[in-house]
């Protein structure tokens, strides 16, 4: 018997739709996948049978084929577990066929059956809603974030156990609602003031003029004298963010994994170390992943003592900053990061920071 369920696959900060395909036979007993995946997939046998079996359910003896397509795009990572799952259950008539079609699955499964949550919920999501689907089924961790698309239904499940309930019995789970526009307009009185600065009225009349034409700066100045300070507090005074600002940026936090929260609603601020490596400041890897150019979209991007960092590493900012993107090339496939930053650096004005230091203790 062969049935379908649906999955995506992460390209950049947007999702493509994965058909996975089960085929039970009972000719022979070998379990493969194919259609490019990755090695956390190849290792999805032993995860599924598992969690099938601690839930109560009988894992498929047979020969049992799984084809994810289309095959020129490589499936990586353990969230296809749920879909090839369910597919499998399916397949072996455990569970009704009826809505397979209607819903896109994601989600990693620990040995008991627990669902793990994943990347990329948003964005997988907005790709569910363009293909039509009616709904989608994600770890209950990963629900407020992907509920965050207006037009589908997004239903958080905790266990293997919820999803096969679902499909035997739609009303057994309840979609995840939440209200876009209130939470966008909660905001956190937590953050730096840029109004707790005392002096500094040149610098802060400069900042304020770049904070309103978009301008990068550059601070030059002894230690001590506030240039870290002062460009912490330099997003309180940019524009609140909008709305599909906040979509954009919280897609990216999504597939990077460091989303802590369902909408990020202030501008994000990153402030790397001066050791950071060129990949890790502009993306990349061996599936491309965000880096701090990407995770600073539509935010400041502090690099604290310039003179500090790599030529090598500076360097590959020049596109970045031209174009606010960034453009990773692969064999098989082009990922396009957006990389829209305002840029703070500071520096001091010369290499006697030992001295000035001396000089401070000294004084005092």
């Amino acid at each position: 018997m062969i049935v379908k369920t649906y999955g995506s696959a992460l390209q950049s900060v947007s999702a493509i739709s994965i058909v996975i395909e089960v085929n039970v036979s009972p000719k022979g007993t070998r379990f493969s996948i194919v259609g490019l995946p990755g090695n956390s997939v190849k290792e999805s046998e032993d995860r599924i049978e598992s969690a099938i079996q601690n839930i109560g359910c009988i894992f498929p003896r047979f020969r049992t084929i799984v084809n994810m397509a289309p095959a020129n795009i490589r499936k990586e990572g353990a969230a296809y577990d749920l879909p090839i799952a369910i597919g499998l259950l399916a397949a072996s008539e455990q569970i009704k066929t009826d809505n397979l079609n209607h819903y896109t699955l994601m989600g990693e499964l620990s040995l008991d059956g627990t669902l793990l949550p994943i990347k990329g919920a948003l964005p997988i999501a907005v790709q569910a809603k363009k293909d039509g689907f009616k709904g989608i089924i994600l770890p209950l961790q990963n629900a407020k974030e992907a509920s965050m698309v207006d037009g589908i239904k997004v239903y958080g499940a905790a266990d293997l156990k919820e999803v096969i309930d679902f499909y035997n019995n739609p009303k057994t789970l309840r979609p995840t609602n939440s209200d876009v526009v209130n939470i966008f307009s909660q905001q956190n009185s937590n953050d730096p003031d840029f109004n707790e600065v005392k002096g500094q009225y040149m610098v802060k009349r400069g900042l304020e003029i770049a904070a309103a034409g978009g301008h990068n700066v550059l601070l030059i100045g002894p230690p001590g004298a506030g240039k870290t300070m002062l460009a912490k507090r330099f997003p309180g005074i940019l524009p609140p963010m909008t709305l599909p600002e906040a979509l954009e940026t919280t897609k990216i936090y999504s597939v990077a994994g460091k989303l802590d929260c369902s909408l990020i609603t202030k501008r994000p601020f990153r402030s790397p170390h001066h050791t950071i490596s060129d990949t890790a400041l502009v993306g990349g890897g061996i599936t491309p992943q965000p880096g701090e150019i990407s995770l600073a979209h539509n935010g400041v991007l502090f690099l604290d003592e310039l003179p500090e960092f790599k030529r090598a590493v500076l360097e590959v900012m020049r596109q970045p900053i031209e174009e606010r993107k960034v453009t990773i090339s692969r064999a098989s496939y082009t990922a396009d990061f957006p990389a829209g930053f305002m840029l703070i650096a500071s520096m001091n004005p010369c290499d006697c920071v030992a001295f000035f230091r001396f000089y401070q203790k000294k004084s005092a």
